[in-house]
This record gives C-alpha cells, structure tokens and sequence, in this order.
C-alpha cells in the first residue's frame, strides 16, 4: 500500500515536471519565431533602405545633370544673344552701305557717261592706231551699259579697263596689216611717237602726220629702217636701236 502511494507521488511530480516544461517551452518559441518575424521585417527595412538611397543617389546625379545643363544652356544663350546683338548691327551696316551705294550709283554712272565721251574724242584726236578696233570697244562698253543684267561695278571695271589699253599704246610697240588709199600695208606704232607704214612689197612706205591729219610719203632711205621697225614689233628679230622719223613740236610764237 505504501509501495503504491510512492510510485503514485513519483508519477505525478513527474507529470508536474513535463507540464512545467512544456508551459515553460511555449513562449521561448513564441519570443524566438517573433524575433524570426523582425529579423525578416530588418531584413525588408533595410532592403527598403537601400533602394531609397540609391534613388537618393539617382536623383542626385540627374539634378547635378540638369545644373550643368541649365549653366551650359545660361552660357549659350548668352552667346547667342550677343550674335544676335552683332548680326542686327551688321544688318544695320549693310543697310547703310547699301544705302550709300545707290547715291553713289547715281553719281557714278553720268561719271562713266563722261569718260566714255572724252575717250571717244580722245580716239578721235590721237594718232590712228587701230582705229577701228578701240572706237568698237568704245560702242561695247556704251552698249553694256543699258544692260540689265550687267552690274554697276563690272560697267565701271569695263570703262577703267578701256583707259588702261590706251595707256598701254603708249608704250608698246606693236605691228598689224590695214589699209592707205586702198594699198594694204603693214603698220607699226612705236608708242605714240610714230606711226608708220610699209607696203607688203617694202618699196613704199609713209609716216602719219598728227596735225594735219594726213600720212606722208618717206624717202628710201627709211624702208629699211621702217622694215626693221616692222619685224621687231611682230617679234621676228631681236629688239634694236631704231631709226623713226619724228615731227618736230611746233615752236610757240
């Protein structure tokens, strides 16, 4: 009887003891699987975290974008607001250049008009070295000029070219065939100091006389010197010493 009093006090302190662990078990794992659920909700915070500061970071880099962008853009507007400023007074330049080349037109074609008349007379008056060709370059030039697709400046660059080839007459030295009483001959000017003129033949030959408007016989004796004038103006021999009758200037009473 004590016997089974004694194994009935062992079996439930025992179950005492098992019931206290248990009790006691429950909420370790309660403590443990919540701190399972705060370590994941750390673990999702932080995650969270970090995306911000990369977006953070993101943000900041396009904003430092969009300054330099915004003072580049400062820069360039202000670099064209200064070509603006220097094109609109170009602009005005050209306006008033403009301007003043139409006054000057208008004093620069009569001006043109003159020379071409005082060449003219001037053609008239000088000795005839090719006559024919300087009077129809004469006639060009006044026919260039009522042409409406020619420009002002190439009308003006004619006439100044026409004055330039008459000043060359002066000085050169040049042969070509025309024609005295209907005798073909060849005539050399030697600047305008003197005309002269040969027959194809070389047996005749004559000088221009300016003031009385007229060609003069020559004695033989200048046929060679005349012949030699001839072959040097068209390059055939080596230039020379030349003999050429002259007028002597009138003397002024």
């Amino acid at each position: 009887m004590i016997k089974s009093k004694k194994l009935a006090s062992a079996v439930a302190v025992a179950c005492a003891m098992t019931l206290s662990s248990v009790a006691y078990a429950d909420p370790v794992e309660k403590l443990h699987q919540e701190e399972l659920v705060i370590n994941k909700a750390g673990v999702k915070s932080q995650k969270r975290v970090e995306s911000i500061f990369e977006q953070s970071i993101d943000l900041l880099s396009e904003y430092r974008q969009i300054v330099d962008q915004t003072d580049n853009l400062r820069v360039y507007n202000d670099h064209v607001q200064k070509l603006v400023k220097n094109q609109e007074r170009a602009v005005s330049s050209l306006q008033s250049q403009i301007d003043s080349i139409e006054d000057t037109k208008k004093g620069v074609v009569p001006l043109m008009y003159k020379m071409l008349d005082s060449l003219e007379q001037f053609i008239k008056l000088d000795i005839p070295i090719e006559v024919e060709k300087r009077n129809e370059r004469v006639e060009r030039i006044r026919r260039l000029m009522t042409e409406p697709n020619i420009t002002t400046s190439e009308r003006y660059r004619q006439v100044l070219e026409a004055y330039q080839i008459e000043n060359d007459y002066g000085s050169a030295i040049s042969a070509y065939q025309s024609k005295i009483d209907g005798i073909t001959v060849d005539m050399v000017h030697v600047g305008r100091i003197a005309l002269l003129a040969q027959s194809l033949d070389s047996k005749k030959a004559w000088v221009w006389d300016n003031s009385s408007r007229q060609w003069t016989a020559l004695n033989d004796e200048y046929l060679k010197p005349v012949k030699k004038v001839i072959r040097m103006a068209k390059k055939q021999v080596a230039p020379d010493l030349i003999q050429v009758p002259v007028f002597a200037s009138e003397s002024a009473e």
